[in-house]
């Protein structure tokens, strides 16, 4: 189920000195952020139909059969009865039992995949189904206050979550008060996570509070597992071995459209931007180039990495780096951690992007 990118193109010498990520400071206004809560470009083609299930794993086949009739349950008046009909209709009845999905599995066995094909599958108006990360929605309760987030979405048929994640109780008491409200309204939920709904607040730090709060959000969603290994790894190499600096400078001059930052720098770069931004940090973007790649020092920053490797990998961006390979960026500690499933899951989206931009690089 693994998507090939083709290489940017390259030219003897580009144009012009390759970009910088640290020379970047982007204003993201309110509206971009709702009018790009739609799959991202890795993922406006993806179907059910092109979900490849693995032989071995009956779960992904029950997926793609409960999600298609999620999808195709979603059609008709808004659930909350605003579509017109006539006077002497019955009224719809109110719906009973979870009012979504929720995808759980490990990193790589397609969750985004099929959240993705059912925001496309569901009949209505694409500005009737919003698509976003966790962090994305908790960036546009920031930008439009959470009476406004209410109310612009609560008109959607359908709000699918990517990568549900509760880093702290604040954003646990928002989300849980946002949803209920738009199942209220009489939205339709869906989400993927790592962890089963009852189980995020494990590992994590002030469990307690996390756990309190998520027995709420629980009852809005129908669990849905999905089993299996990640596709991005089947049958293929571990992370490719770095570049040298050399290598990676000269590929970033010859690519036109690339980036060129030392990888520290880049970090410290990161702290000062917010990461409802990082995906206007790669506009234009075809490929970026980093030197010096070594491990994150610490735990915000890591969580701010892992952030940017979800932009990069939306939009197919290959990544090219010499220093330490991608799988050597987080420490023991991190990796058995809280937050160990984010940096699994970065490793793997920049260990696939570190393969995309192997092109880039001509003996």
């Amino acid at each position: 189920m693994s998507s090939s990118t083709t290489a940017p193109a390259q030219s003897p010498i580009a144009d012009a000195a390759p970009l910088s990520l640290c020379a970047r400071e982007p204003l993201v206004p309110a509206d971009r952020l709702v009018a790009e809560m739609v799959p991202p470009p890795r993922f406006d083609s993806v179907r059910f139909e092109t979900y490849i299930p693995d032989p071995n794993q009956p779960s992904q086949n029950e997926a793609v059969r409960v999600l298609s009739g999620f999808a195709a349950g979603l059609g008709g008046a808004h659930a909350s009865g605003s579509g017109k009909r006539r006077w002497f209709a019955k009224k719809p009845a109110a719906p009973t039992g979870p009012r979504g999905v929720y995808l759980d599995g490990g990193y790589g066995v397609g969750k985004t995949h099929l959240l993705a094909s059912l925001w496309h599958a569901t009949p209505a108006a694409p500005e009737q189904k919003a698509f976003g990360t966790f962090v994305e929605l908790t960036n546009l309760v920031g930008a439009l206050g959470f009476q406004q987030t209410v109310r612009t979405l609560g008109e959607h048929r359908l709000l699918c979550i990517d990568e549900f994640e509760l880093d702290d109780p604040g954003d646990t008491v928002l989300v849980s008060s946002l949803l209920g409200k738009l199942v209220d309204a009489g939205v339709a939920l869906a989400a993927t996570s790592n962890t089963l709904p009852g189980k995020l607040g494990e590992g994590r730090f002030a469990s307690a509070d996390f756990l309190r709060e998520i027995q709420g959000l629980s009852a809005h969603f129908r669990p849905l597992r999905i089993d299996g290994d990640d596709y991005r790894h089947r049958g293929l190499p571990e992370a490719p071995a770095p570049f040298s600096d050399e290598q990676v400078t000269k590929a970033a001059y010859a690519t036109q459209g690339a980036s060129l930052d030392d990888f520290p720098h880049l970090l410290g770069h990161l702290a000062r931007v917010h990461p409802s931004r990082y995906g206007a940090l790669t506009d234009d973007l075809d490929a970026v180039c980093l030197t010096d790649v070594q491990p994150v020092p610490d735990q915000s920053t890591a969580l701010r990495l892992v952030v940017l490797a979800d932009r990069l990998y939306d939009r197919e961006i290959p990544v090219l780096a010499s220093g330490l390979p991608f799988d050597q960026l987080f420490s023991e500690e991190m990796l058995n951690g809280g937050y160990r499933k984010k940096y699994f899951r970065a490793i793997s989206r920049l260990t696939a992007l570190a393969r995309d931009a192997k092109g880039l690089v001509h003996a």
